[in-house]
């Protein structure tokens, strides 16, 4: 307990799934948050986002653990949003130590027109790039930039991008995303190392959120059914990791990241995290 008590962390996607596990990990620990998601839906993404109601959701359970907590709708992509809504939350919480560039979006399905990609691409590698770009800004000494990858970064993009493959254009664009951030952070890493400004990447297997828990998902993991359930997704999720799993929690992933945002971790960056009970290492890596 009290790993990250004086600090005050931004985490986007925070409404619901990893953010908010991310969140109340956090104030568990000690900090103070600034929870961030855009609360609306995207028209090429068909599962439902997280809404008003799941945000405050979370800044209560923050609040619960004892910490305050600031929230606000803000869409990654809009850089000038984005700078408004830290500029009065660090003015409020008197500083920002840490930034979780969280929040993502996974279209899937090849009846998805090209703008699935561009979606995609635009809040999973380009909302990354805003929120930690905005972010810089506060951060000093023994600041901490956490970003949410993945192991589809792993996978080659002819696969991604197949154009008849299962995950179509949405899931095309996702892939290069994450693969982006991994070369990202990696150079970022080495411009920030003499500010004592550390960034690293945290990358998942499935995990046990609403961006798994969705038909166009299932239907990834289930191209020969037409109305595949969670319990038919569930026989094949395990296919992925080494470990006999269908998925982490987002706890998992959560105690990885606490770690990575206190000072524990204080001579840690540019690293490449795999939370992902052998999945990257049955692809190779």
């Amino acid at each position: 307990m009290n790993r990250l008590t004086g600090k005050v962390v931004a985490i986007t996607g925070a409404a619901r799934g990893q953010g908010r596990s991310h969140a109340v990990h956090m104030a568990d620990e000690g900090a103070d948050i600034i929870a961030l998601d855009i609360c609306a839906d995207i028209a090429t993404n068909e599962y439902p986002l997280a809404t008003r109601e799941d945000l405050e959701e979370t800044a209560r359970l923050v609040e619960k653990a004892g910490r305050r907590a600031i929230t606000a709708e803000v869409d990654v992509r809009d850089r000038a949003r984005l700078k408004q809504v830290l500029d009065d939350a660090v003015a409020e919480l008197g500083g920002l130590h840490v930034v979780v560039a969280n929040a993502g979006i996974c279209p899937q399905g090849n009846h998805l027109p090209y703008k699935a990609y561009i979606d995609a691409f635009d809040v999973d590698f380009v909302g990354v790039v805003n929120t930690i770009h905005v972010g810089l800004d506060y951060l000093g000494e023994g600041g901490s930039v956490i970003v949410t990858g993945s192991i589809a970064g792993l996978v080659d993009q002819k696969d991604m991008a197949n154009g008849g493959g299962p995950s179509g254009p949405g899931g095309a664009g996702y892939g290069m995303a994450k693969k982006m951030v991994r070369d990202y952070t990696k150079a970022l890493a080495l411009t920030l190392a003499p500010h004592k400004i550390r960034i690293n990447a945290v990358h998942p297997t499935n995990v046990n959120t609403d961006m798994l828990h969705n038909m166009s998902m299932y239907r990834v993991f289930r191209p020969d059914l037409t109305e595949p359930t969670r319990e038919d997704a569930e026989v094949v999720f395990p296919l992925l990791q080494a470990m006999p799993i269908p998925y982490v929690e987002p706890d998992d992933v959560s105690h990885a990241v606490v770690y990575l945002a206190s000072d524990e971790s204080r001579y840690v960056t540019g690293q490449q995290l795999f939370v992902d009970a052998g999945a990257g290492l049955k692809m190779g890596v």
